[in-house]
């Protein structure tokens, strides 16, 4: 007996909260008397008007209002020289003659290593003696042919000619074959350190010293999928290294990947920073900052956000009673959520105890707010 009374106060204390958080349904309103909410009264003169319904919930409402949204991305990279290279032998040899120190700049086409050329110009010697010679060749036949000699034939004159192309082509290669032994900087830049030495035997393919071209510099970094829309060839980037707290470094988006990393989700970018004055070095971690105001979009506070099985989606009022309108979340910020939402600006939703309500609840607003910015 006792565990069924407990059973009988227990339903009622579930009643009572059904019947204050949602009201009377109407078909137990029906069958006790009570007049249906949207019943109307005989009055004014016997003309029926509507009357309010009974057992609103009653909720915060705000305005639907639309706001800028300033996308900031925060990212980690590195820093490498627009132009870079590892400066390699083509040929085998000792070393001559060595200008390999260490962080000095150098011009293009400026020897860096000379290598024993000795057999080379020997080479190109005889190549050009050779060539000489075909040439005194081609100019006599020319000759006699042009004095009406009949001792030189034509086929004769063809071959001297021949013969001298083919000189000419050796020398050329001799020439080919000396200029390897010189191995020059392919543009202006500093060099790093070598331990190549005069005396050294280097072997075809060794790499002698790497060269940099620092006065412009690349920002390496990696870009979400979610801030894919911020990329574009030419946007700001702002850099800080903690080489230099305090200091900020502008550069401008040059190039991202076209695909994004399988693992990581991201896009690889590079931004280039100018460096004129030589303070950055290739190699420094950088702390990228890119931004953007987006343009404007619907604000709501995040109490107003409600889920269910097909997604997010808020509460609109319209003539007291509240519809459930699907939204996509952009971007959140604290207590507020930039949303897509199909509703008018200037619409009334749900800011506070969207929780209790059901689709095409009565509601009533027990303050009308904004969205605080």
């Amino acid at each position: 007996m006792k565990n069924f009374i407990v059973v009988i106060v227990s339903l009622g204390v579930l009643a009572g909260a059904y019947v204050f958080a949602f009201g009377i349904p109407d078909q137990i309103s029906q069958v006790l008397g009570a007049p249906a909410p949207e019943e109307t009264s005989a009055q004014n003169g016997g003309q029926a008007g509507p009357t309010r319904p009974r057992q609103a919930t009653t909720v915060v409402l705000s305005t639907l209002e639309e706001r800028t949204y300033n996308l900031v991305l925060r990212s980690v990279g590195s820093a490498v020289s627009l132009r870079r290279a590892e400066v390699v032998t083509t040929e085998a040899g000792e070393v001559v003659e060595a200008a390999l120190r260490a962080n000095a700049l150098v011009n293009r086409g400026e020897v860096i290593v000379r290598l024993d050329d000795r057999t080379q110009r020997l080479s190109l010697e005889i190549a050009q003696a050779e060539r000489d010679q075909a040439q005194a060749t081609v100019t006599r036949f020319e000759g006699l042919q042009k004095n009406g000699s009949s001792v030189v034939t034509n086929v004769a004159l063809a071959e001297a000619q021949v013969a001298l192309r083919l000189a000419q082509a050796n020398v050329g290669l001799a020439e080919v074959a000396l200029d390897k032994r010189a191995i020059i900087a392919p543009f202006t830049g500093r060099l790093g350190l070598s331990d190549v030495n005069i005396g050294d035997q280097l072997t075809s393919g060794q790499t002698i010293v790497t060269l940099d071209d620092s006065t412009t510099l690349l920002a390496e970094f990696e870009v979400p999928e979610r801030s894919i829309g911020l990329l574009a060839v030419g946007k700001p980037v702002f850099v800080a290294t903690p080489t230099f707290a305090g200091r900020v470094f502008e550069g401008k988006v040059s190039a991202f990947d076209s695909r994004l990393d399988s693992v990581t989700r991201s896009a690889t970018v590079q931004a280039e920073i100018d460096n004129s004055d030589g303070l950055l070095v290739s190699g420094m971690t950088f702390i990228v900052r890119m931004s953007e105001v987006t343009d404007p979009l619907p604000v709501v506070p995040s109490t107003a956000i409600i889920w269910d099985r097909s997604g997010a989606g808020i509460w609109v009022s319209e003539e007291g009673r509240v519809t459930r309108v699907p939204v996509t979340i952009r971007y959140r910020d604290g207590d507020q959520v930039w949303i897509e939402i199909d509703a008018p600006i200037g619409a009334q939703f749900v800011s506070e105890g969207a929780s209790k309500l059901r689709d095409g609840a009565v509601v009533t607003g027990a303050q009308i707010g904004k969205v605080q910015s």
